[in-house]
């Protein structure tokens, strides 16, 4: 498998039982990508990771981290990754500093604590006992573990599940000063926002299989969905005759004569020549609205179904 890769992976399956958890995936990592696994709960995800970390053993195919194989040198890889579960449980009354430390002791490798704490806003609870943390403070510090070793790669299990939305920004905003420092990330998520703002490239995976995969305006320019484009104008468009806008599909006034609906497959030139017939109308514009495919529109045109079902 080629070591160009941070990781490679090729027919990988996992069954518990008589389950079939992961069916035949492939796909590959490159060194600095932030790169996600989409899908809902029981997709696969954490089953995926969790063989990629040396967690769980897989069933079949091969795959490699670090040029590492997960199963055989699953030592030599944990030295090296910093991994955040998807639930991260300490006793009660361990301390923050204490937590750092044991976890650092782990490693050949640790960054400083001190640096961490700082950088995770938990300098000032150092010294708190876990079970007095925060939802969020909590993540952070779970976030602060798996940096403890300063890892080539960081595995991120759902890592803003059951956060508030304040605290979610924060995660992500984390996650983004990680993507700057070039360090590779695979990400799992059942959050459409989350995928779009954080990955490079996105797998959407479903009942155990890739059913799609590349940046989020890739899968999204493949979507049939169209994009949509709503004018408010000040003045009422009754009577005057729309063009055929190049690229767009349909046009159509809504009954107040002042709002219009277009959609396009190629809605920035759209929008311009239908701003450009505006003008020439000698119409103004009170409001314009541009809505592109989600990748939860391509979610559910692959599947049948909702991402969260």
């Amino acid at each position: 498998m080629n070591s160009q890769y941070v990781i490679a992976v090729q027919a990988l399956t996992k069954t518990y039982d008589k389950v079939e958890a992961v069916k035949g995936i492939d796909f590959q990592v490159s060194p600095g990508e932030v790169f996600g696994l989409l899908g809902p709960n029981g997709a696969g995800k954490t089953s995926t990771i969790e063989i990629l970390e040396g967690l769980r053993p897989r069933t079949g195919g091969e795959a490699t981290v670090l040029g590492f194989d997960p199963d055989r040198q699953n030592q030599q890889l944990k030295d090296r990754i910093g991994v955040c579960l998807q639930a991260t449980n300490l006793p009660a009354k361990i301390r923050v500093q204490e937590a750092l430390d044991l976890f650092g002791s782990f490693y050949t490798r640790r960054v400083s604590s001190e640096q961490l704490l700082q950088r995770l806003q938990l300098w000032e609870k150092r010294s708190a006992f876990y079970e007095t943390l925060s939802g969020g403070q909590k993540q952070r510090l779970a976030l602060a573990l798996a940096l403890v070793n300063d890892p080539q790669l960081l595995f991120l299990d759902e890592p803003t599940t059951g956060l508030d939305p304040q605290i979610r920004l924060e995660i992500h905003g984390l996650i983004e000063q990680m993507k700057a420092e070039k360090r590779t990330v695979v990400l799992t998520t059942h959050y459409i926002e989350e995928a779009e703002r954080l990955c490079d490239r996105v797998a959407i995976i479903d009942e155990g299989r890739i059913v799609a995969m590349g940046t989020p305006r890739e899968l999204q320019q493949k979507s049939r969905v169209q994009s949509r484009i709503d004018i408010v104008t000040a003045q009422t468009l009754n009577g005057a005759t729309l063009p055929q806008w190049e690229d767009a599909l349909e046009s159509k006034l809504v009954d107040d004569g002042r709002s219009l609906t277009v959609y396009s497959s190629r809605p920035a030139r759209t929008l311009f020549e239908i701003m450009r017939w505006l003008d020439q109308q000698s119409m103004q514009l009170e409001d314009v609205h541009l809505k592109r495919p989600t990748l939860e529109d391509v979610f559910v045109e692959l599947t049948g179904k909702r991402l969260r079902d």
